[in-house]
């Protein structure tokens, strides 16, 4: 495992880890970009689209290590302008919504989607959808773990999804 991993809190209330320590630190904040922009250096990207909240931390720097635009993906009502609108159940159970602005994408733009953690897969599902309807194409996903689940395995196999966490296990597991 990457030791800048370690700075992540798993100690903590509840199924989430908290990951702003690795943020608060800017030798293994910068690693961590260098880590999840790298396997889409060579791939054609024209916008990284980060998840309210601490994906728009990762896909901005993402977007900048890339060169590339940013999109904000926000929650239920943060945009004060006309937008698409798609409905999940987070991994607490609870409905929610994520928020595009409309007609920030042109038909085919090519977009990495990107988020902190990726729980049930069900919040980037909805982000994927957002994108596909704006005429987008998903070019990956990219976060810091992506857990084990049945939305998340059909997202592994339609898309080019990457995980430090994840990755780095496997090949720790392997030798």
């Amino acid at each position: 495992m990457k030791e800048y991993l370690r700075l992540i809190d798993t100690h903590t209330r509840g199924p989430r880890c908290d990951v702003t320590p690795l943020f608060a630190d800017p030798i293994a904040f910068a690693q961590l970009i260098t880590d999840l922009s790298e396997p889409f250096t060579a791939a054609a990207i024209d916008y990284v689209a980060g998840i309210d909240a601490l994906g728009f931390v990762l896909g901005v720097a993402i977007a900048l290590r890339l060169n590339r635009g940013f999109i904000s993906i926000r929650k239920r009502g943060k945009l004060p302008v006309a937008v698409r609108s798609a409905e999940f159940v987070d991994y607490t159970g609870e409905k929610k919504a994520l928020e595009i602005r409309k007609g920030i994408l042109k038909p085919d733009d090519r977009v990495l989607i990107v988020d902190e953690w990726i729980e049930t897969g069900a919040q980037v599902q909805a982000a994927i959808d957002l994108v596909e309807q704006e005429g987008g194409i998903i070019v990956g996903v990219a976060a810091i773990n992506i857990d084990n689940h049945p939305i998340v395995e059909r997202l592994r196999e339609k898309y080019d999804c990457r995980a430090v966490w994840f990755d780095m296990q496997l090949r720790d597991d392997r030798g």
